[in-house]
């Protein structure tokens, strides 16, 4: 770091200063710092909103390449960047992070991260960092949390956020009865964190992602979408959790099992919170209640998401994701709490003041993965404080900010064909599936418009029973297999209107399945990236599309916006993402308009 300070003074340039200076009261803020991008939806409502207008639908073509930054790691890359007063702050594959000078794509120091454990849950993405009090925190792929110094890079604490991931399914299992081939796996050991953390009030937020999981097989052909994923009946996984860690020290200070240790069978719902059919026999489930006393210990609920924080309430807003076993249902009667919701959370205490379970005993593994997002809905006796949550179903919630109360469900984003349909040994045709609708990808909401802009994919998935004969007698092996239909998915970028009612204003449809995240802004652009390279902006009125770059691998993760000396500036991580058989890469391009 000294050498690159005084290389940059013997040049005569200025190196930018590093983030000391982000405390709470600019977090809270964060919306109105137009030039910086200070937490992982730029503001605490994550409404990746920028005030920026240089960068407009009159200037759009002028948009260039301005510079590069080379990662030297090729894999699925989500991250999103954090600027802070010119410093930009880079999280990568497999965790290593860099700062890097916002103007001119300069290195200014580098953290190698060393894993402790082979095992990746979920791969080797990282979505980002945080930035604050000094230092630069992230969450890793063998469940840690470091601190970072932002002037050095030098690690400042390094504590365990899990060390138990729970028994899981194994690739042996389907060699039970039969002298098979073993197919390969991913995704079937290993607890992590793949999302970028969130500092409240002196304490960084977390969560783990890996239990309850499933057994992902490797896709049986050529850069197929996902592969095969089953699921078997047991005792698989953990509870998942949120947790809050001392900025300082590493301390947790509170943790919110999203899985509780008693009550996770709630009340044996047979439909929705909004009134939707479940193929459900509550009767048979609650006969069979005795037989799985310690279900939830196994009972999943992975923490995917960066939550959203209401600074006047004090309340988080988190997601969690689907039970354990996935799937296969028969060890779990019940609701399976929380899982499967949206959720408040007293940010001092993480104690629950609310949920919403989008899909109580969930089988086709719907995770509110999509970050919540806070905005204001005008009535007629005032405005009312709502969160809105984008997800796999294909529907954009809103709720009542303070209770949870559902404001309304918007018009279906994706195509929804046998939503909630059972497995069958036959095979049951469903979308949009696990992997559709809206995934983790980031929302952008426009406070003008009141417009949410929502990426999404169509991939229809048969969800089929399988069964494997037992040896000398012994009980058959009954497992549920997950598998992408074989026809063509696709993607659609969405305009709701949250002031009516969740209409789609307008859409558009994209070659590929939209995984990665939307950016906003007042210059009238929405801003997104297609796995096939391209990185497009669209007219956030019309959805018209105004300009598009071929970036030379997927751009799977979501775009923000700076500005540095009067320079606007666009970056996008293109890298990938193997799960989708996205080509992969290791670069962060950043873009500004060419000048005349």
């Amino acid at each position: 770091m000294h050498r690159i300070l005084v290389l940059l003074s013997a040049f005569g340039l200025a190196a930018p200063a590093l983030a000391g200076a982000v405390d709470d009261a600019r977090l809270r803020d964060a919306a109105q710092e137009s030039g910086n991008w200070l937490s992982y939806g730029r503001d605490y409502g994550q409404q990746r909103f920028s005030p920026l207008t240089q960068i407009n639908r009159e200037t759009i073509g002028r948009l260039v390449p301005k510079w590069i930054y080379q990662t030297g790691t090729t894999a699925s890359f989500q991250a999103t960047p954090i600027v802070v007063d010119g410093v930009l702050y880079l999280s990568m594959p497999f965790d290593h992070v860099a700062a890097i000078d916002a103007a001119s794509g300069r290195e200014l120091w580098r953290y190698e991260h060393q894993r402790r454990t082979p095992k990746m849950c979920c791969g080797p993405a990282s979505r980002g960092v945080a930035v604050a009090y000094g230092k630069v925190f992230i969450g890793t792929v063998d469940a840690r949390l470091i601190a970072l110094d932002a002037a050095s890079g030098k690690p400042v604490w390094d504590v365990a956020v899990a060390t138990d991931e729970g028994p899981t399914e194994s690739v042996g299992q389907l060699d039970a009865g039969k002298a098979a081939t073993r197919p390969s796996a991913t995704g079937s050991t290993g607890i992590g964190v793949n999302m970028a953390p969130l500092v409240v009030d002196g304490k960084v937020i977390v969560g783990i992602t890996g239990v309850g999981y499933g057994l992902h097989l490797e896709a049986e052909t050529p850069n197929a979408p996902v592969g095969t994923v089953v699921g078997f009946a047991g005792r698989y996984g953990r509870p998942g959790f949120y947790a809050a860690f001392d900025a300082q020290t590493g301390r947790r200070v509170w943790q919110f099992d999203t899985v509780p240790a008693s009550g996770w069978e709630g009340s044996f719902r047979s439909t929705t919170p909004d009134g939707v059919a479940l193929p459900r026999d509550p009767a048979r489930e609650q006969a069979e209640l005795g037989k799985y006393p310690d279900a939830a210990r196994y009972g999943g609920g992975s923490a995917w998401t960066t939550p959203a924080y209401d600074a006047v309430s004090g309340l988080l807003y988190v997601g969690i994701g689907n039970p354990s076993p996935q799937m296969d249902d028969r060890s779990r009667p019940g609701d399976n709490l929380y899982t499967v919701s949206l959720a408040a959370l007293d940010a001092g205490t993480g104690t629950l003041k609310w949920h919403f379970q989008q899909v109580p005993h969930d089988l086709w593994g719907y995770d509110v993965a999509s970050p919540p997002l806070l905005f204001e809905l005008p009535t007629d006796k005032g405005p009312v404080a709502a969160v809105g949550q984008a997800s796999k179903l294909g529907w954009f919630y809103a709720h009542e900010r303070r209770s949870g109360a559902l404001l309304f469900k918007s018009e279906a984003f994706v195509p929804q064909e046998n939503l909630f349909a059972a497995p069958t040994a036959e095979g049951t045709r469903i979308a949009p599936g696990a992997v559709g609708g809206a995934s983790w990808s980031p929302v952008a909401f426009d406070p003008a418009s009141g417009l949410a802009y929502v990426a999404a994919a169509h991939i229809p998935i048969r969800y089929t029973l399988r069964e494997i004969a037992g040896t000398k007698g012994g009980e058959a092996l009954r497992y549920t297999e997950l598998k992408p239909v074989d026809e063509p998915n696709w993607g659609t970028l969405t305009a709701i209107a949250t002031r009516e009612g969740g209409r789609i204003r307008w859409q558009q449809r994209t070659d590929k399945p939209l995984i990665g995240g939307v950016l906003a802004t007042a210059g009238g652009l929405v801003f997104t990236g297609e796995g096939d390279g391209f990185f497009d902006a669209f007219d956030a009125a019309t959805g018209e599309r105004l300009w598009r770059f071929q970036c030379g691998a997927g751009v799977n993760a979501p775009p923000v916006t700076y500005e540095v000396d009067g320079v606007q500036y666009v970056a996008v991580a293109a890298g990938g993402n193997s799960l989708f058989g996205y080509k992969s890469g290791g670069a962060l391009i950043v873009f500004a308009l060419q000048r005349d």
